[in-house]
């Protein structure tokens, strides 16, 4: 116990120099946080994908559109057991800066489709019964401040005009990583103004949304789907739910590399914090040092009492960064909810921003150390300062 209350005091004995590292590792962990975080989020997609679902796009691009008429050569492939569509809309509401995602589904048994999606049996009624309903995550709900029963007005992009829509029901996600962000409406409601308006867009869709009989079968299932419409005027592409939402990080490769790189100095730059301080620490006291050897300490107890400091003024730092981390995200998570509706604090970023300030405590304490034992005697009690 005197030694836990020795490696304390000395910690303190510079109190400024103290906090002001504790400070600047916490910054930095803080900074790895924000860093991991980013990264999860591009990646929320990708972890959350069902393995017994597949996508279909346009070979050429996912904005361009497929015919209706590929839904039951579709159907007929050996492993699909459900075949669902959707379309994104692309809407504004008020302001163009207010984004949310906005799904045209086929019918309600695309719910079927996406058990990670919760809602009740009358919120799926009501949104049968009438054309122009909607069911929106909660997440948006609370965002805008709507209520069920309220009319949202969009302005089209892709689709253009005024569109009106009539909330029935909301949706919540099944686990804290599910997106919940969503704005669900019928795709009869846009095809049924196309044949009207714009025949020539009619009885298209965004993209297929195949459920399969067996996950094991998504390579065969896949291939069989494109073979099917090879040659064609829409030829397509079917990928895995995993390995669509992946070319969508892909697109964004060089910037997650970069971040990936950020977050490794990050590491490196908490390790110069604290060998700078461990440093000064250790060249400060080397005088103490060569009293304690010739009252009889051992090697050992310096190690401890020097490594027990670092760890501790790291420890602390590393406290201090997850203070400020948690609301700091959340705040951000907020203000870029319309990008990221999914911005988690993962377990594993914690246990290595945790597990990183205690190892790099460690290590900065190894020269200054190293230099306590070797220093003889004499020529520890000549230093000062």
């Amino acid at each position: 116990m005197r030694i836990l209350t020795l490696i304390f005091r000395n910690a303190t004995r510079h109190k400024l120099r103290t906090v002001l590292t504790i400070l600047g590792i916490g910054v930095a962990v803080l900074l790895f946080g924000l860093v991991r975080t980013f990264i999860a989020a591009w990646y929320a997609g990708v972890e959350q994908s069902a393995p017994d679902r597949l996508i279909t796009t346009s070979k050429i691009n996912i904005t361009f559109t497929l015919p209706l008429a590929q839904k039951q050569k579709i159907e007929r492939i050996a492993g699909v057991e459900r075949v669902g569509h959707g379309t994104w809309f692309g809407g504004t509401y008020q302001d163009p800066k207010n984004f949310f995602a906005q799904f045209a589904f086929e019918n309600s048994d695309m719910f079927r489709m996406y058990p990670e999606f919760i809602l009740d049996s009358a919120t799926i009624t009501a949104w049968n019964a009438q054309r122009n309903a909607v069911i929106v995550g909660t997440e948006t709900m609370e965002r805008f401040g709507w209520i069920v029963g309220q009319k949202v007005p969009l302005k089209g992009t892709i689709y253009p005009g005024d569109w009106d829509f009539l909330i029935v029901g909301t949706y919540s996600g099944r686990t804290e990583l599910t997106d919940d962000s969503q704005f669900i409406f019928h795709w009869d409601y846009i095809d049924q103004r196309l044949q009207l308006e714009w025949p020539e867009r009619a009885g298209q869709v965004g993209w297929w949304v195949v459920k399969l009989d067996d996950a094991s079968r998504a390579t065969a299932v896949s291939s069989a789907i494109d073979t099917e419409f090879d040659n064609s005027a829409d030829e397509t592409l079917t990928q895995t739910e995993a390995q669509f939402q992946q070319s969508f990080v892909a697109m964004s490769g060089t910037i997650i590399l970069v971040l990936q790189a950020i977050s490794g100095l990050v590491i490196g730059i908490i390790l110069l914090v604290a060998a700078n301080t461990m440093a000064m620490t250790a060249r400060e006291r080397m005088s103490e040092y060569a009293i304690l050897k010739t009252l009889g300490f051992t090697p050992r107890y310096l190690v401890t009492l020097i490594g027990g400091e670092s760890v501790l003024i790291a420890a602390l730092g590393g406290v201090a960064g997850l203070l400020m981390m948690f609301p700091i995200i959340k705040g951000i998570a907020i203000a870029m909810r319309s990008w990221f509706p999914i911005f988690p604090i993962e377990t594993e970023m914690l246990v290595i921003a945790c597990v990183s300030v205690i190892v790099v405590g460690a290590l900065a304490a190894i020269i200054p150390a190293a230099r306590a034992i070797r220093i003889s005697i004499v020529d520890g009690l000549r230093r000062v300062g």
